[in-house]
């Protein structure tokens, strides 16, 4: 027989497990979780009696599978961070990173064209197998914050992470992290973060007119999102597309080939705009090939670095009388 309403209505009520756990999983998790806290409470005796050597921390690396782990949780790097650096490591010529990091020791030239991101397991893997890698990764938790390219390019939420403070067990930068654990999400949502912010930034002190959203007199089967129409969708003198990548996935093709057709649309539809590309980041960096493709849709191309953003503003000037 058939439950009516109320019966089933009654089930979800009276049957509610609030928290669905698995207790085998939660069990086994927790005996991970400890294992970590009981390294992190062997690396502070060890830090407390022997002093802050770097060869404490090598050794972790080298001998614990979870050394690294415990490694990112004193000081709040979380594994994402990680592989981003470690591809700036290896994509970046820089001579003060590369010898911190001793990157000529573990890293063998690749296809600059497609590099790709190393994963978590790769990472782990490298880690057990070389010890310059270990020692490098070392080096940057101890020294990263003072070489000038991560100085300049890390966000301050990520390079105060790098800190002997916090390989000290310091109490203050301990509850630095904590709060930093805490905020990671929050930060990461913040519209302030989101690199176009920067562009309305720039417009708004102008006082220029912009819009958003899809060109009128492009066919239906093509609209696009245009992320600035200045000054408005009747009458675009530039459109301007932003492509800030930090990832290193296989997309950037695809993207390529739509900005492709955008411009071939713009040309068109919209004879006198210029069509502007603000494209940035370690993901365009390292896929070059998408990157020449991906450029050769724009009428001109800038970044999110101080001098680009300088011409940029020279450009608004000049074309809008400013």
């Amino acid at each position: 027989m058939a439950k009516s309403v109320e019966e089933k209505f009654k089930t979800v009520i009276e049957k509610n497990t609030f928290y669905f756990f698995n207790r085998r999983f939660e069990e086994r998790y927790e005996g991970y979780l400890n294992s970590i806290r009981e390294t992190l409470l062997v690396l502070k005796n060890d830090v407390e009696t022997k002093g802050l050597k770097k060869e404490i921390f090598e050794r972790l690396l080298a001998e614990n599978e979870n050394g690294l782990t415990a490694i990112l949780a004193l000081t709040g790097f979380s594994n994402e961070s990680l592989r981003r650096l470690v591809t700036l490591i290896r994509v970046v010529e820089d001579s003060s990173l590369s010898k911190l990091s001793l990157k000529g020791k573990w890293h063998n030239p690749e296809d600059t064209e497609n590099i790709k991101e190393w994963s978590d397991t790769k990472i782990a893997k490298i880690r057990r197998e070389n010890g310059y890698f270990r020692t490098g990764i070392v080096n940057i938790f101890f020294e990263g914050a003072t070489v000038p390219l991560l100085a300049n390019t890390m966000p301050l939420f990520e390079l105060k992470k790098l800190s002997i403070s916090k390989l000290q067990f310091d109490i203050p930068s301990m509850i630095d992290t904590l709060v930093r654990y805490k905020e990671k999400g929050s930060y990461s949502g913040k519209g302030e973060k989101n690199s176009e912010t920067v562009i309305v930034s720039l417009l708004d002190e102008l006082g220029l007119t912009y819009e958003g959203g899809d060109l009128d007199k492009f066919p239906r089967n093509t609209k696009r999102r245009m992320d600035f129409i200045i000054p408005d969708k009747k009458s675009p003198s530039i459109i301007i597309e932003s492509a800030f990548l930090t990832t290193t996935s296989s997309g950037q093709g695809d993207k390529a080939k739509t900005e492709i057709s955008i411009q071939k649309l713009i040309k068109k539809h919209y004879p006198k705009a210029k069509f502007i590309g603000f494209v940035d980041g370690i993901g365009w960096y390292v896929r070059k090939g998408d990157l020449k493709r991906m450029v050769a849709a724009y009428d001109d191309v800038f970044t999110f670095h101080k001098d680009e953003l300088a011409r940029f503003e020279k450009m608004l000037r000049a074309e809008f009388g400013k």
